[in-house]
């Protein structure tokens, strides 16, 4: 073979690279042998009945799925509770076109158990709608609780009419998490919706799962929002910042020219304003640390990477500089949002505040979900 030809995977057809595990295509040097080379993603569903979520710029999923909507197919589009805005596709409804939407909201364990799921689930369809999405269904998931996959898989089966399947969703949204329940399943049984044959032979970049009408469910690349936190931390730091088990609000009673620091991550003056009430959703043990508006930035430069973390000091070297967002809090119960990282409470109205995140990561208002 020349050095010129390209290696396909045999799988999901992605060109193979033996440089960067955590990019499409990979394979260990000493899988270049073999006659038929599969990435190491599709070996270890082939193997282990697992599917490992690959991430995709967003450019390079314009250009790999600008076809989707041609395809007669339905969309199954997953995002993360905890991180609404964050884990949502821009302008996914230009790629999907007149296709039918199955909206599954995972991580939904994570919630305290008060939140009234109807009022939250009417909060999602109108969110969506206000994104330019009509989902013909919304169903509340938890992928690694394993709570909501059968239901996920009756209606994935029930709008599909015999159609093929996409699941698409940002990193981090738990999309491989969920393909994997659903294998877990169904795969011993080939009378059930989904069966662990390997089938290669699509030059998306995805693995395909055969159902067992013949049509196929398709795993996309998990989709880079580079408005989220997590790109801008270690794997290690990640799991410090998103919750693992239920959220516990942490109420903090603020006065005027008050500072919360996120540990490192995030800095919000309540600047202006009659006392207020400021309830915290974040991983119960991230730091959340109470100071007067004056010393926070000191505080912030002499503790930045030590007392204040995450991030590490070398995480910190490389995190961009804070960008203030400023706000007027016009009615009460407003939701404060920093993408992937959580959100704060304001409780009263006419409250100003100022909010310091690295460049680029969200900062939004919402109603309050909660």
């Amino acid at each position: 073979m020349n050095e010129e030809d390209t290696l396909i995977c045999a799988g999901c057809g992605a060109d193979i690279q033996t440089a960067d595990p955590a990019k499409t295509g990979y394979v260990p040097s000493s899988a270049l042998k073999r006659n038929t080379i599969i990435c190491q993603r599709c070996f270890r569903l082939k193997h282990y009945n697992e599917v490992q979520d690959i991430p995709l710029e967003s450019k390079d999923f314009t250009n790999k799925l600008h076809e989707l909507g041609k395809r007669d197919a339905l969309i199954v589009k997953i995002v993360d509770v905890f991180d609404f805005e964050g884990s949502w596709i821009p302008g996914f409804q230009r790629y999907i076109g007149k296709n039918d939407v199955l909206l599954l909201v995972n991580k939904t364990d994570l919630l305290p158990k008060s939140v009234n799921k109807n009022k939250l689930k009417d909060w999602i369809k109108r969110t969506a709608k206000e994104h330019g999405l009509r989902a013909k269904e919304v169903l509340f998931i938890s992928a690694e609780k394993n709570s909501g996959i059968k239901e996920a898989a009756s209606l994935m089966d029930d709008l599909r009419e015999g159609k093929d399947v996409y699941i698409t969703g940002c990193t981090n949204v738990g999309k491989s998490t969920f393909i994997n329940s659903l294998i877990q399943e169904f795969g011993g049984d080939d009378e059930q919706l989904i069966t662990t044959s390997y089938f290669p032979g699509t030059t998306l970049d995805m693995i395909d799962l055969p159902l067992d009408d013949g049509s196929r469910l398709y795993d996309t690349p998990g989709i880079i929002n580079n408005k989220q936190m997590a790109h801008y931390v270690t794997n290690k730091e990640l799991k410090q910042l998103m919750p693992a088990k239920e959220i516990k609000p942490r109420i903090y009673q603020l006065n005027e020219k008050q500072t919360l620091l996120i540990a490192g991550l995030a800095r919000i003056d309540f600047s202006q304003g009659s006392p207020n009430s400021f309830v915290a959703y974040f991983a119960n043990d991230l730091l959340i640390h109470r100071t007067k508006q004056e010393k926070a930035g000191q505080i912030y430069r002499e503790h930045a990477g030590e007392f204040l973390n995450p991030p590490g000091k070398e995480s910190l070297k490389d995190m961009p500089a804070f960008v203030k967002h400023s706000f007027t809090v016009k009615k009460g119960k407003t939701d404060i949002v920093i993408s992937g990282l959580g959100w704060i409470t304001v409780i009263e109205p006419k409250a100003e505040i100022e909010v310091y995140a690295p460049k680029g990561v969200g900062v939004s208002l919402r109603e309050a979900v909660i």
